[in-house]
C-alpha cells in the first residue's frame, strides 16, 4: 500500500513539474525597479526593402528591416525586454491568426492588413483583443483622422492603433483625353452628369472603320474588390444600415446609383462589353498598357498609381469619384494598423502598448507613407506632406477624409459574395438593379439575423 502511495506521489510530482515546464511565462516579471521584463511577440507582413538591397532568394531584399530596426531601438531603451518578430505573408495572416486563436496561442501584437478595412469585431467579441483607450489622451486621439479611429472603435472603446489608410480614386489617361480633345475635370472634381458627358466624348472610333476603339470608362465587379462601389454610395446609399441590422442596398438612392453605372455600358455604350466582369488584370491593361490603352478612365486603389508611375509609365491624373445627389465626394478605403491581443499582466500590457505607439507615431507614419506607398492615419504625419514630390499620390492623399468604411459585420464576406453576384447580373444586363437587390435582400438579412 505504501509503495502505491509513494508511486502516486511521484507521479503527481512529475505532473506538476511537467505543468511548470509547459506553463506559458509570456507574462514576464517585474524587476526591483518596478519595470516589466520579458518577451513580446509581434507578427508582421513584408513591407519594403532598403534601396539597393537584393538579398534573399527572390532578390527583393529584406522587407522586414524597418520593424527589425525599431525592435532593436526599443530593446536598447528597455533593458530586459525582448521582442520576437514572426514573419507572416499577408495572404496567410487571417488563417494563421484563426488557428492560433483557436489554440489560445495568439501573439501579443498583430497587424491589421490595410485591405481588411478595420479591426475584427469577431476577435473583439471573442475577448482576444485588448482595448487601448486608456493608453491615449484626448489630444493624442485628436491627431487621427476620424474615419480611421472609427474603423478601430467598437462599443465606444478603441481596439488598436490606426497606422495607415488607402483609398480608391479615379485615374484618367491624359493622352487619351488629349487625343479626343477633351478637358479633364478642373482640380479633379466633377458631378455625375459632368462625368457621363466626359465619358461620352472619350468614346470614339480612332481609325475610322466604323467601330469604337476607345471607351470612356470601365471597371470590374468581383467579391472582395470595391473599385466600383464609391459610385454606389454617391447618392447617399450604403449596403447595410448603420446598426448592421438591415440590408439597405435596395434603397432608391443605392438602386439608382447602381443602375446608372451599369447603364454606362447598357444604355450610353461608353464602356466595353467586358465592363462588370471579373478580369482585373485585363481591365488595368486596357487603361495602362502602352500596347492597348483603349479605356480613358478607370477607378483603382492607390497601388495602381505607383504602377502607372513605374511598371506601366502613363501620363495620367488622379480625380475624385463624381458626386451624386448627396453633393459630397466619397471613396472606399482600408485602414491598416496594430492590435494587442489578450494580456494576463497589466504591467506587460503597458509595455506592449508603449511599443505599439513607438512604431506608429508621427515620424514612423510619415516614413511608411514615403516608403510603403500608403497614407498616414495621423493628421500630423499627413501635414508633413510625404508626397511633396509626387503630385498624383498627394492628390489621392487629399481623399483620406472622404473614405467610407465597408460594413464591419462578422458575416461580411458572405454578404459581399451575395451582393457582388447580383451586381454582375446587373452589369451583364440580366437584371435591373432593383431586381438584383430585391433578390439579395432576403439572403443578406438571413445572415444579419
Amino acid at each position: 500500500m505504501k509503495g502505491k502511495m509513494k508511486l502516486t506521489l511521484m507521479l503527481l510530482l512529475a505532473f506538476v513539474l511537467l505543468l511548470s515546464a509547459c506553463k506559458d511565462d509570456s507574462s514576464g516579471e517585474t524587476d526591483e525597479d518596478g519595470n516589466w521584463t520579458g518577451t513580446i511577440t509581434i507578427w508582421d507582413g513584408p513591407r519594403w526593402a532598403q534601396e539597393g538591397d537584393t538579398s534573399g532568394e527572390d532578390g527583393e531584399g529584406n522587407k522586414y528591416f524597418w520593424l527589425e530596426g525599431k525592435i532593436e531601438e526599443f530593446e536598447k531603451e528597455h533593458p530586459g525586454v525582448k521582442i520576437d518578430l514572426v514573419q507572416v505573408p499577408w495572404a496567410e495572416l487571417p488563417d494563421k491568426l484563426g488557428v492560433n486563436i483557436a489554440g489560445q496561442s495568439w501573439p501579443d501584437i498583430a497587424p491589421v492588413d490595410i485591405s481588411g478595412s478595420a479591426v475584427s469585431i469577431d476577435h473583439i467579441e471573442q475577448g482576444v483583443i485588448e482595448p487601448l483607450s486608456d493608453f491615449f489622451t484626448e489630444e493624442e486621439l485628436g491627431d487621427f483622422y476620424e474615419n480611421a479611429l472609427d474603423a478601430y472603435t467598437f462599443d465606444g472603446k478603441l481596439y488598436g492603433i490606426p497606422n495607415s489608410l488607402t483609398v480608391h480614386a479615379m485615374l484618367l489617361n491624359l493622352d487619351l483625353f488629349e487625343e479626343a480633345g477633351v478637358e479633364p475635370p478642373a482640380n479633379g472634381e466633377w458631378t455625375w452628369d459632368e462625368f457621363v458627358e466626359t465619358a461620352e466624348k472619350l468614346t470614339f472610333d480612332r481609325d475610322g472603320d466604323g467601330e469604337i476603339d476607345v471607351y470612356g470608362f470601365s471597371t470590374y465587379i468581383l467579391p472582395g474588390y470595391y473599385e466600383a462601389w464609391p459610385f454606389f454610395y454617391m447618392n447617399g446609399g450604403q449596403p447595410l444600415s448603420d446598426d448592421l441590422s438591415e440590408f439597405t442596398f435596395n434603397s432608391p438612392e443605392a438602386v439608382e446609383a447602381i443602375q446608372a453605372l451599369a447603364d454606362l455600358k447598357l444604355e450610353q455604350e461608353v464602356s466595353p462589353v467586358s465592363m462588370g466582369g471579373a478580369d482585373v488584370g485585363g481591365t488595368f491593361q486596357a487603361w495602362a498598357s502602352e500596347e492597348q490603352r483603349t479605356v480613358a478612365m478607370e477607378p483603382w486603389a492607390t497601388w495602381a498609381i505607383t504602377s502607372a508611375q513605374t511598371a506601366y509609365p502613363t501620363n495620367f491624373m488622379v480625380a475624385n469619384y463624381p458626386t451624386g445627389s448627396s453633393g459630397e465626394p466619397v471613396t472606399i478605403g482600408g485602414v491598416g494598423g496594430w492590435t494587442m491581443f489578450k494580456q494576463e499582466s497589466d504591467a506587460k500590457k503597458e509595455v506592449v502598448a508603449e511599443f505599439m505607439k513607438f512604431i506608429s507615431d508621427t515620424d514612423e507614419q510619415f516614413l511608411m507613407a514615403q516608403e510603403y506607398g500608403i497614407f498616414p492615419a495621423r493628421i500630423s504625419a499627413a501635414d508633413q506632406n510625404p508626397y511633396a514630390d509626387n503630385p498624383e499620390m498627394a492628390r489621392a492623399q487629399e481623399m483620406s477624409s472622404q473614405v467610407a468604411m465597408l460594413p464591419r459585420h462578422p458575416e461580411w464576406k458572405k454578404i459581399d459574395e451575395i451582393i457582388q453576384r447580383e451586381l454582375q447580373l446587373v452589369f451583364n444586363g440580366e437584371k435591373t438593379a432593383e431586381e438584383a437587390m430585391a433578390t439579395a435582400k432576403p439572403e443578406v438579412e438571413a445572415l444579419l439575423e
